[in-house]
């Protein structure tokens, strides 16, 4: 015959908190481990949304009722208009970045020109560019003709001009003869 006696008891019933801590505390772990991927992700889509083509309008909550401004904006030309660029929209001047004169003999001078336009910069299309010629007078070989280009409304691009003068009292003075915008 088998014995059958009872294993035998332990010296203390375990507690019902320590045997339910560790479930807890992995259940703690995966919900602030899910927590923060979800944020991770939530980030992400804001950023995506945010870095997206900024020439789509973005999309905004609307009654069901028609709204006055919105049928006027639809029916609006979509095409913004742009000032006529001529020479008489700028003033230039020339700025001396290097003079060496020689007595009776001269100047050599390098001269950069400093255009002001005389509008609102927003009237100027930003796309455009736009050729700028203009006159320096009172080099000893007779008139120097440059040309700039205008850029994003604000940036000249030019070669600085190397002149000589045919006496240290000679006066310099430019002119705008012509612009022309490109591709047009």
């Amino acid at each position: 015959m088998t014995d059958h006696t009872p294993p035998p008891m332990p010296d203390s019933p375990p507690s019902p908190a320590a045997a339910s801590k560790k479930p807890r505390t992995n259940l703690v772990i995966i919900g602030s481990a899910v927590a923060v991927i979800a944020a991770i992700i939530g980030t992400g889509v804001v950023v995506v949304q945010s870095n997206g083509d900024d020439s789509k309008p973005a999309a905004a909550a609307r009654s069901s009722a028609p709204d006055k401004d919105v049928v006027t904006a639809t029916t609006a030309d979509p095409t913004p208009t742009y000032d006529e660029v001529t020479a008489n929209s700028f003033t230039i001047k020339l700025r001396t970045t290097k003079r060496q004169c020689f007595g009776s003999a001269g100047c050599n001078m390098t001269v950069e020109p400093d255009l002001t336009y005389l509008g609102d910069s927003e009237g100027i299309d930003p796309d455009a560019v736009y050729e700028i010629t203009y006159e320096i007078h009172g080099d000893e070989s007779g008139p120097v003709i440059e040309t700039g280009e205008l850029t994003n409304k604000t940036s000249l691009n030019y070669t600085p001009s190397l002149i000589s003068t045919t006496s240290a009292s000679t006066k310099v003075s430019v002119e705008i003869t012509d612009v022309t915008p490109q591709g047009q």
